[in-house]
């Protein structure tokens, strides 16, 4: 079973606002990427098939601390963290640090928590516990890797 991920990138032109720094929105989206890419390297997809509809996974807390800012072409690691695991929800720890000839350098860490959904045409969206193929593949990390 798995309880992290890192996801390494290059911050693109299209990332940066006018004063030539990562807007910060652009951090949330980060977490997302990490997260799909997790569950990606799992086998598994964020949007399974069920019965009727599909899964779905939207968030019920996202927060961010913003350490140092991001520039064009810097190079980065999204290291994703399970922090906590429930029948219907998943939290996460993200640490997103700016790769450096000296070594990496912590930007932010932000925590995404969200709960397992059915989506299906014409219905309101339906809390469930996640499906076994999830489960089974995901669990919470040991305390100490959260420090």
């Amino acid at each position: 079973m798995a309880h992290e991920f890192k996801l390494r990138r290059r911050i693109e032109f299209a990332e940066i606002d006018m004063g030539g720094i990562v807007h910060f929105p652009r951090f949330y989206e980060y977490m997302e990427l990490a997260e799909h890419e997790f569950f990606r390297s799992l086998g598994l997809s964020i949007h399974l098939p069920l019965d009727r509809g599909r899964t779905g996974w939207p968030r019920v807390h996202a927060s961010c601390d913003f350490k140092a800012p991001l520039r064009f072409e810097d190079e980065i690691e999204v290291h994703l963290i399970v922090r906590e695991k429930k029948e219907k929800s998943l939290s996460y720890l993200h640490v997103i640090r700016k790769l450096t000839p000296e070594g990496p350098v912590e930007v932010a860490r932000g925590i995404i928590t969200t709960v397992c959904v059915r989506v299906a045409v014409g219905e309101p969206l339906k809390a469930i516990p996640m499906p076994a193929i999830v489960s089974e593949r995901i669990e919470a990390a040991p305390r100490e890797l959260l420090g």
